[in-house]
């Protein structure tokens, strides 16, 4: 039975993917909404669905271990497999609105999350106020798109929209809206089914709750990002594929965690070991995005494979460090030693090729 939900969600997230890609694309040409900002809200708040429904109810249920978890190891999931995953297939280019302001968006509701759980848990009326910040972020993203120029949206708008499509029956802002509702449903079922198939199969090899929560259901209600990010990628809708990342991840701590801490009786404790290393992780992969994505304004192959390493490794130390496994010291010293400065030297590299470009192109225009 566990086989049979694991291949009818792994079937459902495909197709749902490709109808909300398409619905979304063309329902952002038709409203005036730039394409990043349709991955920055109706994209995102729609694949981050799982979080909020697995948050949610784990709080009600008193298991805020995994409503945290969940959240947190999603977003560390959304960077650094997803973006991994999406730059492997074709390099990603970067607007210069999520370098401005998104990220740091990202990056700042981190902070803050980090900070209201300082005490050790999340109060509901920082919750509220988690949810207040959310509503504003997303009006404001709407009213800036509303405001760009004609000249602005043509300008991102991806070039396989800009070619149009032979089709003629997604025309209508109905039926955008109906790919649109349909693709976020069989999303939404599809990482369910394989979350639960999933986690029975952990189970049944004996694997903790917390190792769980942080991974596998962590990457299993993230499943939706990757058909999505992945999708977009394919299609050349490589805005949707950042923007979706991005806002997702911002969506997962303001809306998410909101929610859960408002119905969370007394509020939303965190664990001590989620609040001591796991939400720092959180944020380190945050401000990565920065270095990445100023390097020339894309994420290239070898950053998503960089990106896809990381998250290899941070699942390794999590599996270990539950197990209290003898390799553990020697791991860590590993990846201080090794992952640390390697980053720092591609980064470098990657900015003194972007210099050189940017001057060689100087020179031409001279």
């Amino acid at each position: 039975m566990n086989l049979i939900l694991f291949a009818a969600g792994l079937a459902a997230l495909i197709v749902g993917a490709s109808l909300l890609v398409r619905g979304a694309s063309r329902l952002a040409l038709s409203l005036g909404i730039s394409p990043l900002v349709v991955g920055l809200t109706v994209v995102a708040l729609g694949t981050s669905s799982p979080e909020v429904a697995v948050s949610v109810g784990a709080a009600l249920d008193g298991r805020t271990d995994l409503a945290v978890g969940n959240v947190v190891g999603s977003n560390i999931f959304n960077v650094l497999f997803i973006l991994g995953v999406s730059a492997l297939i074709a390099p990603l280019i970067v607007q210069v609105q999520l370098i401005r302001q998104e990220v740091p968006v990202m990056i700042g509701a981190s902070v803050l999350l980090i900070a209201l759980c300082g005490g050790g848990a999340l109060t509901r009326l920082e919750s509220g106020f988690l949810l207040a910040l959310l509503a504003a972020y997303v009006t404001l993203l709407v009213v800036q798109s509303r405001r760009a120029s004609a000249a602005e949206q043509a300008q991102i708008t991806p070039d396989v929209v800009r070619r149009g499509d032979s089709a003629t029956w997604d025309r209508h802002r109905g039926v955008q809206a109906m790919l649109v509702a349909a693709g976020l449903i069989l999303l939404v079922l599809g990482s369910d089914w394989l979350v639960t198939a999933a986690v029975a199969f952990a189970r049944a090899l004996g694997v903790s709750d917390t190792v769980i929560g942080l991974t596998i259901v962590a990457a299993g209600t993230s499943l939706p990002e990757v058909a999505a990010s992945v999708t977009a990628a394919l299609k050349g809708e490589r805005d949707i594929a950042v923007g979706n990342v991005v806002g997702s991840n911002t969506f997962n701590i303001l809306g998410c965690l909101g929610l859960a801490g408002l119905v969370a009786p007394g509020g939303l404790p965190v664990a001590a070991a989620i609040l001591n290393f796991d939400l720092w992780v959180m944020l380190a992969v945050a401000l990565a995005c920065l270095p990445v994505f100023f390097t020339g304004r894309e994420i290239a192959r070898w950053e998503g494979a960089l990106l896809l390493g990381y998250y290899v490794a941070y699942t390794a130390y999590v599996v270990l460090a539950a197990q209290q496994h003898d390799a553990l010291p020697l791991f860590s010293q590993a990846l201080l030693w090794f992952a640390v400065p390697l980053t720092l030297l591609g980064i470098g590299v990657s900015l003194h090729s972007s210099r050189r470009a940017s001057s060689g192109s100087q020179d031409r225009m001279r």
